[in-house]
């Protein structure tokens, strides 16, 4: 009989270790998570403090003597690649343009005749 107490007495002994092996690990693991969240608001505050500080309002940029500037419409035609005059020559890029595009001949802006649809890809008659 007393070995079977003796044997209970050991299992219990054991179950109280473990108990407290897994509070332990819990707490350790608790306490690194917790050092690393230190550092890395250390890290970060260090991190702040080597950039360059933000401009003061004096610094910010301002409007111009003439007020604000509007945008520009204008109406834009393809560039031509330049002809050469012999077949062997070759186009070097300084002889292309430096924009694919330039400024059209006809600036007038593109309106909407009467009797023409207004509706895109309604697939109806439009104005009758």
């Amino acid at each position: 009989m007393n070995t079977a107490r003796a044997a209970a007495d050991t299992g219990q002994v054991l179950a109280a270790s473990s108990d407290v092996l897994n509070v332990i690990a819990a707490f350790a693991g608790g306490l690194i998570v917790a050092g690393l969240l230190i550092w890395a608001v250390r890290f970060g505050v260090r991190v702040k403090d080597a950039e360059a500080p933000r401009p003061t309002p004096d610094e910010q940029p301002k409007l111009p003597e003439s007020g604000a500037v509007h945008e520009e419409r204008e109406r834009r035609e393809p560039n031509e690649v330049p002809q050469t005059s012999d077949e062997d020559e070759r186009l070097r890029p300084h002889n292309l343009h430096p924009s694919g595009t330039k400024r059209g001949d006809d600036q007038t802006r593109p309106r909407w005749s009467p009797g023409n649809s207004g509706s895109f890809g309604s697939g109806g008659s439009g104005r009758t």
